[in-house]
């Protein structure tokens, strides 16, 4: 069985054209996924407004480095620091 070097390479140019897209197009898909969010009857996001608006009038930068177990409540937290840090 004879392969040809010809299609060998076609195959090869076509599997990394493959692979290099489909990394581009979740790159591209990742930073839209979290701007749906309505965070405004969260915990986490109202204490996040809270602090960020405290260190807003105190001229402090993040001065609490709050971490939550949940990455939806370190979501919720952030939006709402930087919500609150804003206004």
């Amino acid at each position: 069985m004879k392969i040809s070097l010809k299609r060998s390479v076609w195959v090869l140019a076509l599997a990394a054209g493959m692979a290099i897209g489909g990394g581009e197009m979740q790159v591209v898909a990742a930073p839209f996924q979290d701007h749906d969010q309505d965070y405004s009857k969260n915990k986490t996001y109202q204490q996040g407004v809270r602090e960020g608006q405290d260190d807003r009038t105190h001229s402090r930068d993040h001065s609490k480095k709050r971490h939550f177990k949940k990455d939806e409540d370190q979501k919720a937290y952030e939006a709402g620091y930087q919500k609150g840090r804003s206004n």
